[in-house]
């Protein structure tokens, strides 16, 4: 199956989870998340809040260990998912 993949740059233990705008520089979503960057917590926060941002599943495939990843999201078009990128 495929998707559209995105940049995204995560902000751990951040005191509410978000998704908090786009950096146009570094073309990637800006996401905070509460858990801690251990164990795969703040992977996991990050797929569900950003398969509720977007109302379809999302999986983190590259980044597992860095604040920069990349992200797939899965049933959507490109189009659907730029432009709900836009409205942040």
């Amino acid at each position: 199956m495929e998707g559209v993949r995105i940049r995204v740059h995560v902000s751990p233990r951040s005191k509410r989870a978000e998704v908090s705008g786009y950096d146009e520089w570094k073309k990637a979503l800006l996401v905070k998340v509460r858990s801690p960057p251990e164990g795969g917590k703040a992977n996991r926060e990050v797929e569900k809040l950003l398969s509720e941002f977007f109302n379809a599943r999302v999986e983190i495939v590259s980044g597992h260990r860095s604040r920069d990843k990349q992200a797939v999201v899965y049933g959507l078009t490109e189009k659907d998912v730029y432009d709900r990128i836009k409205g942040v």
